[in-house]
């Protein structure tokens, strides 16, 4: 079920980020306001922390800025599969649950994936909606690579004009 949920996120971040105009990675929301590419470098964050659930060691609060947003989307993908690597060897956590690994890290990381869709909205750049449920996530599936929505919904009130 892990392994399933890194694949959603992965599917889940790539539809928020594919096709964003060059200028969302820098939108600013507000004051105050992590931007784009801001959110995306600390969901890398997060999923290098839980990896240190499994194998002990540190991950840096605020990793190192990239220089395109292209290169932060690959580190994120990057940690995805490298946490899965875990899950899939087998890797004992340390001190906490699967249980609370999910409710923790995991789910932060999904709740800012819904921070990038909504920024796309605000940036007048909206993501088209889908039904999820026939989305064509799969666990070995966690690269930037994927696919198109299965079901788009055949109606869309918000589209830009």
């Amino acid at each position: 079920m892990l392994q399933h949920f890194l694949a959603a996120l992965a599917y889940r971040a790539q539809k928020a980020l594919r096709d964003a105009p060059a200028s969302f990675a820098g939108f600013s929301a507000g004051r105050q306001t992590r931007s784009p590419v801001e959110i995306l470098r600390h969901m890398t964050s997060v999923l290098g922390y839980a990896r240190t659930l499994f194998v002990g060691g540190s991950y840096p609060r605020h990793p190192e800025p990239l220089p395109t947003l292209a290169a932060e989307i690959g580190r994120f993908h990057e940690a995805l599969e490298a946490l899965s690597r875990e899950l899939e060897a087998g890797t004992p956590l340390r001190g906490i649950s699967e249980q609370q690994l999910l409710q923790g890290p995991m789910a932060d990381v999904m709740t800012h994936v819904g921070q990038l869709a909504l920024l796309r909205r605000l940036a007048g750049a909206p993501v088209p909606p889908e039904n999820f449920i026939f989305a064509d996530v799969r666990g070995d599936r966690l690269g930037p690579d994927q696919p198109l929505p299965a079901r788009p919904d055949a109606e869309w009130p918000e589209h830009p004009v």
